[in-house]
């Protein structure tokens, strides 16, 4: 039997510092995640031959690359269970966009497997795999706004408020290997503490290398900031705004030159909302 409909939510990054680098060649980094009620979704058909399979394939990735049937393979591995999933991927979210669409995927595929395999693994452990798979994928199975540190691992839940937004989406790929390979990018920023960014302090440190290397993130970073507080998430190529309200960001919305979407700020994923409806259901 398909469950269908698991939301994989984007996620903005409120701020990004880069301020310092691990011997392995890793940034160490301060931001925020917060979460939008607007994403990708899922829909999973558990099997019992042990096949993993995926549809639609998404255009420039290789399958070995794909981090949703990374994420259930090695859920597989780890687990050592003989079942199988067809996966159906509604895709919405732009790749490259610094919204996180890849790893929100992955941590969905790991919340919702565990839960359909009935493979009983903490909430803690599923995290551990997500970070095998990348460094935003915890968050995602967490599933709380959070300060973040380290390479964006060490997560403490924050409460923030939960604005309206709305979310431009140049029409370009952003690299973000090339991104943090940039001599000029800032790594040397002075840490923060929660209190200096609830107080308004912090930016993007990739923005300037972004903007430089884009011009279409730049333009859109630029119009954004005529009609309110613009900046860019992760390494981009989104950029996003808060508004007073929903009125506000569909009309922000409407008058902007390129597409995008309007979503509210969530302190709580979607993803456990759909979760505690599956526990109750059970």
């Amino acid at each position: 039997m398909t469950s269908s409909d698991w939301p994989a939510p984007a996620k903005l990054n409120l701020f990004l510092h880069v301020v310092g680098r691990r011997s392995d060649g890793y940034h160490l980094l301060q931001t925020v995640f917060q979460f939008l009620d607007h994403g990708d979704r899922l829909d999973f058909s558990p099997t019992t031959d042990g096949r993993v399979t995926l549809e639609p394939a998404l255009p420039g990735v290789r399958e070995a690359d794909n981090l949703v049937l990374r994420a259930a393979r090695r859920l597989q591995a780890v687990t050592g269970t003989g079942l199988g999933a067809h996966i159906r991927l509604h895709k919405r979210l732009p790749m490259g966009g610094g919204l996180g669409g890849g790893s929100s995927d992955a941590a969905t595929t790991l919340v919702a497997l565990n839960r359909l395999w009935s493979l009983g693994l903490p909430p803690v452990e599923l995290e551990r795999l997500g970070l095998e798979l990348g460094a935003d994928v915890p968050v995602f199975v967490r599933g709380l706004a959070s300060w973040a540190e380290g390479v964006g691992e060490r997560l403490t839940p924050v409460e923030l408020p939960e604005p309206w937004y709305v979310v431009l989406a140049p029409a370009c790929h952003v690299d973000t290997g090339a991104v943090f390979a940039d001599p000029e990018l800032t790594r040397d920023s002075k840490p923060l503490k929660i209190s200096d960014f609830l107080s308004g302090r912090g930016g993007n440190d990739c923005e300037a290398v972004v903007a430089r290397r884009y011009p279409a993130v730049a333009a859109a970073l630029d119009w954004l900031r005529r009609h309110g507080d613009g900046r860019m998430t992760g390494t981009g190529a989104c950029v996003f705004a808060p508004c007073g309200d929903e009125a506000a960001a569909r009309a922000l919305l409407a008058a902007a030159p390129l597409p995008g979407f309007a979503a509210r700020g969530c302190n709580r994923s979607p993803l456990l909302a759909r979760l505690a409806e599956e526990d109750r259901d059970a």
